[in-house]
Order: structure tokens, then sequence, then C-alpha cells
């Protein structure tokens, strides 16, 4: 199924240079880029990004908390509360720093994408994926500086988060319909 998903590659990775090899990890796979641009955000854009969904909130607060027990560490606090702290470290790390925006276009493209850039925690990605090969930060080592993990890239975890985040970073008109000249061999 051809579909659409959103990828950021966060400020770490811009600043790293890491820029073309991971827009090549999803080319050489056979996504399209029909979107790109390279922005620096405001903090309500990433906020918008970010929404303080409690669902969201909530994941992101259970991740750190299986990760807190991984390392016998005693978590108090409610999982949302979690999620707020580290959407408020999110919006600060990516706020007003370079951050690339781009749409890819392929079949399966959200679950291809995801597995290209692998486990968010980078120490625990698998080391063929982009976050295993470039990145060994963790969810322990940003928690003890106060700090969204660097982990290189974001992705849209399904599709009703690709869509709503699509229109968050880009207007209709700034997708770009082409045929890469390899589809009939992919797709047809």
């Amino acid at each position: 199924m051809i579909e659409r998903t959103l990828v950021l590659i966060k400020p770490d990775g811009i600043k790293r240079g890491l820029v073309g090899k991971i827009t090549s990890a999803f080319e050489d796979c056979g996504l399209k880029i029909v979107g790109m641009k390279l922005v620096s955000p405001s903090p309500e854009k990433v906020q918008e990004h970010y929404n303080a969904d409690e669902n969201w909130l909530r994941s992101v607060g259970e991740k750190s908390i299986k990760s807190a027990k991984e390392r016998n560490e005693a978590i108090n606090e409610d999982p949302i509360e979690i999620g707020k702290r580290i959407r408020s470290y999110l919006i600060n790390y990516l706020a007003n720093n370079p951050v690339i925006a781009m749409v890819l276009e392929g079949n399966n493209a959200i679950e291809i994408v995801r597995k290209i850039i692998g486990s968010t925690q980078p120490s625990k990605a698998d080391p063929s994926t982009i976050r295993g090969k470039y990145s060994s930060d963790s969810y322990d080592l940003a928690d003890s500086n106060k700090r969204a993990v660097r982990n290189l890239v974001h992705a849209s975890e399904d599709k009703a988060s690709a869509e709503r985040e699509i229109k968050v970073w880009f207007n209709e008109s700034e997708l770009i319909q082409y045929s890469r000249s390899d589809e009939k061999e992919m797709y047809g």
C-alpha cells in the first residue's frame, strides 16, 4: 500500500553531518522524497508537532519507567507527568535549531521507515539501523542530563500521526508528485 510518512532529521543529525547518510537509507530501499525543507522551528511549531495527546504522553512516560526499572531505579511519577517532562525536553531541543522535515512516500512507508531508523533508544537499537549505527545515547543518560534523547530522527508512528504531522510541517502545495525511474521495477 503506497502511503506517506513524516521524518524529521533532528539537530544532532544535522550538526553531525549525517543528512546524506540518513536520506540515502530511505532512498536506497525505494522510498521517494516528495517534500523536504530545512527549518528552524518556533517553539509553537514544535508544540504543535508534539501535541499534548494523553496517549502519546502516557506511552513516552511508560517507556521511561520501563527503562528505569531495567536499571533497578524506582520511579514514583505518573507516566503522563513523565511524558510532559520529556515533551518539554523535546520542545527545548528542536525549537530554534536546524531541523530537516521530509515527507517520504512508498509501499508501507510508515513501517519501513520505522524499521530503518530503529529503536527510539539508540543504545538498544539494532546496529544496522540509523540510530544503531550513528548514536549511542540512552534514556538514562538523557534523563540524568535533563534533556531529550539524541536519536537523530523522528518518524511518524502510524497512519493517523503521519497525516497529522505532515500537515504541521507542509502545505499540500509543497509536496511534489513525480515518478522515480525504478518505480516500475518495484511496484509494477
